[in-house]
């Protein structure tokens, strides 16, 4: 993850719901953890592009209540970027991934940010739009 620069705003705290915007069954999933973000006193919460650990809520039943990995793609928080721009979408999306960084759907429907294709290269890949 070095040589990304800025930093983006963390808008989605723990419980926080995000839908899933690949083809794996999951619709709807629940944030549980952030991974490699630590805070003293206060709750854990992810931005675009951070890898998150998430409780499938609604989805297929097979896919339903099981803990898997994800990647933010977009939030609702504006957040601004190295060059001045500030960015903002109108809902809170995440992709589901292997353990290894592999998307595990075949597609991504909507626009992914920049900042999450940077960091991962499949979702670069399998994204159609990157805002």
């Amino acid at each position: 993850m070095r040589g990304i620069p800025g930093s983006v705003t963390r808008g989605l705290p723990n419980g926080a719901r995000l839908d899933c915007v690949d083809n794996t069954g999951a619709k709807v999933v629940e944030i549980v953890n952030v991974q490699v973000h630590t805070t003293h006193r206060r709750l854990p919460s992810a931005g675009v592009g951070d890898r998150i650990i998430v409780s499938v809520k609604k989805g297929t039943p097979e896919m339903r209540r099981q803990i898997l990995q994800a990647v933010v793609v977009r939030q609702k928080r504006p957040y601004k970027r190295p060059d001045g721009v500030t960015v903002q979408f109108e809902d809170n999306a995440c992709v589901i991934i292997t353990e290894d960084g592999e998307v595990k759907g075949s597609q991504i429907k909507g626009p992914v940010a920049r900042e999450a294709a940077q960091r991962w290269p499949r979702i670069s890949a399998t994204a159609s739009t990157i805002v």
